[in-house]
């Protein structure tokens, strides 16, 4: 059980690991160089049950089903707001869980909004399978144009068998009502409807979750709203407050909760810092990388999700 949760990395506890296995990112843009494909497949070799044999039967078929690709969810003037949110968690969950070891698209979470979009972009185009991190970033994307929803980063530390694990998702906040939208091996620590009065019955949700999978809860951290400018300069923040949960009672929790509701709130009317006039491509830098990047595995300064 301890290797089917998904796992994140964060400074200074990052545990590189994908359900147990290290993993790696593809820092070469797309498509994937062949550098980054042959490592991808011999990863897969080591970490699948039935190991090479598995490779080499899907790398030397000719007859592989097409795969179909996902639309990006289009909606009539009359479609709800839980209506479109319950299409975007579709839609990425067609996109399916990317079970090979290698992230294919990097998320530098210090880069401006409008980078992070454009990376967005990127996956609509290509379709790949995602890990949490990037269902985040491709969430924000899908709900830029959604007036009336909120959107902020919530990530989850939880402990089993010995062992940490890291997840993330992005949490909604619509007419009243908290939910949550992402990606995850598990069924209930992804989609969540708008249907939670408080930001502690969401947080509750989840957490009733990870006792089912017999993990403890220990950490919570929660993002202040992000900007619906999809051209934003701003940094996503990703970690306002950081909660201790398995140290706090619940009505410690629940002032915590409540004051990072008000604090978010705070957020909405606030002007955002103007655009750069200047290039942005060139001087934010490009989500393609040349094919001469290097490549290497994950470093423990470094923050990676999934």
């Amino acid at each position: 059980m301890s290797s089917s949760l998904d796992s994140e990395g964060d400074e200074g506890e990052e545990e590189l690991r994908d359900g147990g296995v290290p993993f790696f990112v593809n820092r070469g843009g797309l498509p994937v160089d062949e550098e980054t494909w042959e490592r991808m497949w011999r990863h897969v070799a080591r970490i699948h049950p039935n190991g090479e044999a598995l490779a080499k039967e899907i790398r030397g078929a000719t007859d592989l089903p097409k795969i179909p690709v996902p639309s990006v969810p289009t909606y009539q003037p009359t479609t709800t707001i839980p209506q479109r949110l319950e299409a975007i968690q579709k839609y990425i969950r067609e996109l399916q869980y990317n079970h090979t070891g290698t992230q294919f698209f990097e998320i530098k979470k210090s880069r401006p909004l409008t980078a992070l979009m454009d990376i967005a972009k990127e996956m609509t185009r290509e379709a790949l399978p995602i890990k949490c991190l990037e269902a985040v970033i491709l969430a924000i994307y899908l709900t830029n144009n959604m007036a009336g929803v909120e959107r902020f980063p919530l990530s989850f530390k939880s402990h089993f068998s010995g062992n940490h694990f890291y997840h993330i998702v992005l949490g909604v906040h619509s007419g009243g009502r908290f939910g949550a939208l992402g990606m995850s091996r598990r069924e209930d620590l992804m989609f969540k409807p708008l249907e939670f009065r408080t930001l502690l019955d969401l947080v509750q949700e989840f957490e009733g979750a990870y006792r089912g999978y017999w993990h403890t809860l220990r950490k919570i951290k929660i993002g202040q709203y992000v900007s619906h400018d999809p051209h934003s300069v701003e940094q996503i923040e990703w970690k306002h407050s950081i909660l201790d949960v398995d140290k706090m009672s619940k009505e410690e929790l629940r002032k915590e909760l409540e004051r990072h509701t008000r604090d978010m709130r705070l957020k909405i009317g606030k002007p955002a810092p103007p655009s750069p006039v200047r290039d942005r491509k060139n001087s934010m830098g490009s989500p393609h990388k040349g094919p001469n990047s290097p490549i290497r595995r994950i470093s423990r300064a470094e923050r990676r999700y999934d």
